[in-house]
């Protein structure tokens, strides 16, 4: 049975999601929520399923000894949904193809720096695209550039705005991302 660390910045509903997911399986579970922002509704999740979770102070990612904090809690696979930070360098060969993570657009178009949320979505609809999707991919030192792991696509109607694609793409992920994980793990 592995151990996942799910990280996550805000609401958490795809947290939710790989939670209820790992309830009954065999091949892991959640064993720990982490978050760089105190106020995140992840918390709350994490607490309604009596899940440890771990809240980042402002620099300590960066600082280099998470993945001792990480390894000290026997974390064998972290999962970024949400997470709207940079992972470092020294936490991504602690975890080489060990950290996933999910991205609302179709990689490598409208990835990287800022490319989180509502801004992906905008962005897909504001260059005309006729569909867009998630991506998820592992984890490199680089934003949203890892290798793809798998991707899946929905359409973009001439109607739709960037929160009708972002509504189409979160049923996506729910759908998909939890089941890749356990197939990954």
């Amino acid at each position: 049975m592995k151990n996942i660390a799910v990280f996550a910045s805000g609401g958490g509903s795809n947290a939710e999601a790989l939670i209820t997911h790992f309830t009954n399986s065999e091949k892991g579970r959640i064993a720990l929520i982490v978050t760089n922002n105190s106020n995140a509704g992840v918390i709350d999740r994490a607490q309604n399923h009596d899940i440890p979770f771990y809240v980042l102070d402002k620099d300590e990612l960066d600082e280099g000894e998470f993945s001792d904090v990480l390894l000290a809690l026997d974390i064998d696979f972290i999962v970024l949904a949400g997470f709207l930070k940079k992972i470092p360098a020294d936490l991504v060969s602690t975890y080489p193809n060990k950290i996933v993570n999910i991205h609302p657009a179709l990689l490598p178009k409208f990835g990287g720096k800022g490319m989180y949320g509502i801004n992906v979505h905008k962005a897909v609809v504001e260059a005309g695209e006729k569909e867009s999707g998630i991506t998820i991919h592992y984890v490199n030192t680089n934003y949203d550039e890892g290798q793809i792991i798998e991707q899946h696509r929905i359409a973009i109607l001439s109607d739709d705005n960037p929160e009708a694609v972002a509504k189409k793409v979160l049923s996506i992920e729910h759908q998909f991302f939890a089941p890749c994980i356990e197939r990954l793990l």
